[in-house]
């Protein structure tokens, strides 16, 4: 789950750090589903980019893939919580509903990208999220069909 300024706002897509945002932005609550404890990991869109920087500078002899994450497990509870309180938003309401094929825990194990790049991320997720409840955020572009 990556986050950071310059996301999106107002569309699904963007991961449920910015509909966080949006909705705070819009005075409403966070909606947080099933009981607010499933966790993530979530990343700065800076540490992926210092990922991304490593994995060139390492100059690899072949194709590698590493979890570029935080390592940090957090509920979607805190997430919502941390933004809220971060810009003075009302308190995040926890549905109780579940979404269809929603996983209950997704997070990734950073060592590889550690032992292999010299990556570790440095942003830790509460700090990261405190400073992204006031964030710049950009407005979604709608996209059309490609002209043929």
């Amino acid at each position: 789950n990556v986050y950071g300024d310059g996301m999106p706002r107002n569309t699904p897509y963007s991961g449920v750090a910015a509909m966080f945002r949006s909705s705070l932005d819009a005075g409403d609550p966070p909606r947080v589903f099933e009981d607010g404890r499933q966790t993530r990991d979530f990343v700065h869109v800076r540490d992926v980019a210092a990922a991304n920087i490593a994995a060139l500078d390492a100059e690899l002899p072949e194709f590698a893939a590493f979890n570029v994450c935080s390592g940090q497990p957090i509920t979607i509870g805190e997430v919502a919580t941390t933004l809220a309180r971060s810009c003075g938003g009302p308190e995040p309401v926890v549905t109780g509903k579940y979404r269809p094929g929603d996983v209950r825990h997704i997070v990734a194990d950073p060592r590889r990208a550690e032992q292999v790049l010299g990556f570790r991320a440095r942003i830790r997720p509460h700090d990261g999220l405190t400073a992204f409840a006031h964030a710049p955020l950009r407005n979604a572009r709608s996209v059309g069909s490609p002209h043929v």
